[in-house]
């Protein structure tokens, strides 16, 4: 799976142990580079716009409470992100709304169990037989054809 990663200073460290379980993946770094002071969407926009075009099939990103990546990647055509702290969280996130952006935040759960609710959402897969979730996530891709610019 090709999985784009990116951070600001917050969330830097965490963003760092997440990459070592990700072996066996391709994963694309898009920053930041340490925990130097920094603004958040030089790093989720352009992570964001790669999951958006298809050039990575799925994106984590990591800030102090997980809500700036959210933002930031949920403007973009294309991509449906989830704030998640736990691993039953990020399991509903995958297999009821077919999300692929995980947005974690590193001041509100600690490293293991962050690696867990990726290792989570990394291995659960969109119910995509249950015709209730299909439907669902068929009207957000309606909402978002109506209120997202398609020109990346």
């Amino acid at each position: 799976m090709r999985i784009a990663v990116a951070s600001d200073h917050a969330g830097w460290s965490l963003k760092e142990e997440i990459k070592k379980i990700l072996a066996g993946h391709d994963v694309s770094d898009f920053g930041t580079g340490d925990s130097t002071a920094c603004d958040l969407p030089d790093f989720v926009h352009p992570a964001a716009l790669a999951v958006g075009k298809a050039e990575v099939d799925r994106g984590i990103f990591v800030d102090g409470v997980g809500y700036g990546s959210a933002l930031i990647a949920n403007k973009v055509h294309g991509v449906y992100a989830a704030v998640c702290q736990d691993p039953f969280c990020a399991t509903l996130a995958r297999s009821h709304s077919d999300t692929d952006v995980l947005c974690l935040g590193a001041k509100i759960i600690g490293s293991a169990l962050a690696l867990e609710t990726v290792r989570a959402w990394l291995t659960t897969d969109f119910l995509a037989d249950n015709p209730k979730y299909v439907a669902r996530v068929g009207k957000i891709r309606e909402i978002a054809e109506m209120h997202i610019r398609r020109d990346l």
